[in-house]
């Protein structure tokens, strides 16, 4: 068994707190995505699971076995940088074939092995060439078949796809998607981008200050977000919020401000009761948003004004004012506005999110 164990786990810089007892399981044969913005401690958690970091407290484990304290050669894993840390004097296949040559594999393993990966990864037909001679793609293959060759327990990717352009990176995705279908390895992949966490993982590690937000499924954390952060940080555009006060009028409850009265669905109603009276921050995905038309209530339903929009073919992305809030709305590709003019958007009711205006999680 493959399964990864960190526990409780933290890492002290001098005075710098940079991971604070980080606890997760990752199971048997399982994709893990650890996300969140630079400084929130996930690469911290990679490089202390591959142990190029010291554990300050708590405890990782491998299989059954705490690695607390024994060196990266000896964990069983096999890890993929950033940059692709290639030996530029050296040919494809013998950048793959060095590790097992350090470990003292003999020459027809080593060939077994390499073939195999270079195989799986199409990257056959240049093993005799030299890293100058390929592409940015070709040279993360090359990164990723040194890893592969390794059989290891467990893979573990630091940003693997960040210097390729954005067309290739969106091409290398399907391809780690279709390499971990197909080997079946414990992964766990550290990243910035939230599309690239949204469409790798099988579950969803959002951090930031060196906490664990949320875990989850890529499409429960975009349901149900935790908190602000993690409603704010996953979805792209990213989640609209408005400062509202919760009022009750009659067997209705409402979120409002200077520009917008929205009738609060009944589901999320009956958990507001604390609130009435209290302010509220109300989260609207800009996807949930729609040009109104007469069907439309007024009191799901605003007006905001149009600062840009970004025509993207098969949508068109509104930036907006309305009051203080700075929103963003995806319209159909077919609307006509122009800029500060001034139209009425409805909202999809079952996307209406309310955060605390205290702690900021989720009501």
């Amino acid at each position: 068994m493959s399964n990864v164990t960190i526990r409780h786990v933290h890492k002290h810089y001098a005075d710098f707190h940079a991971v604070k007892g980080v606890s997760l399981e990752i199971k048997d044969k399982e994709f893990v995505v650890l996300v969140g913005p630079s400084g929130c401690g996930k690469t911290t958690t990679l490089r202390m699971v591959a142990g190029l970091e010291t554990i300050s407290e708590g405890d990782i484990m491998i299989g059954n076995k705490i690695v607390n304290e024994l060196p990266p050669m000896d964990r069983d894993i096999a890890m993929v940088f950033q940059n692709y840390a290639l030996y530029p004097h050296m040919t494809v296949y013998d950048n793959m074939a060095f590790g097992l040559k350090m470990r003292k594999f003999d020459k027809a393993e080593i060939a077994k092995r390499v073939n195999n990966a270079a195989d799986i990864l199409d990257i056959k037909d240049h093993l005799m060439r030299k890293p100058r001679m390929l592409s940015g793609g070709q040279r993360q293959r090359v990164a990723l078949g040194r890893a592969i060759v390794r059989n290891p327990q467990v893979f573990l990717f630091d940003e693997p796809l960040s210097n390729l352009d954005a067309k290739l990176r969106v091409q290398m995705r399907v391809e780690l998607k279709k390499l971990h279908q197909r080997l079946a390895t414990t992964s766990i992949y550290v990243t910035h981008d939230q599309v690239e966490a949204m469409t790798l993982g099988d579950r969803v590690v959002v951090m930031k200050d060196g906490l664990i937000q949320q875990v989850g499924e890529p499409f429960e954390l975009y349901t149900n977000p935790a908190n602000k952060y993690v409603a704010g940080f996953i979805g792209s555009p990213a989640m609209n919020f408005a400062d509202t006060m919760i009022e009750e009028v009659g067997n209705a409850v409402y979120a409002t401000n200077p520009t917008m009265r929205i009738r609060v669905p009944e589901q999320i109603a009956a958990r507001m009761g604390p609130y009435k009276g209290k302010p509220a921050t109300l989260g609207i995905r800009p996807e949930d948003l729609h040009m109104a038309t007469g069907a439309d209530p007024e009191d799901l339903s605003f007006d905001a004004v149009v600062e840009v929009g970004e025509q993207l073919g098969s949508e068109i992305i509104l930036d907006l004012k309305a009051g203080g809030s700075t929103m963003v709305a995806s319209v159909e590709p077919t609307v006509k506005v122009k800029p500060q003019q001034t139209i009425r958007l409805g909202i999809n009711p079952a996307g209406l999110r309310f955060f605390d205006a205290t702690t900021e999680m989720a009501i």
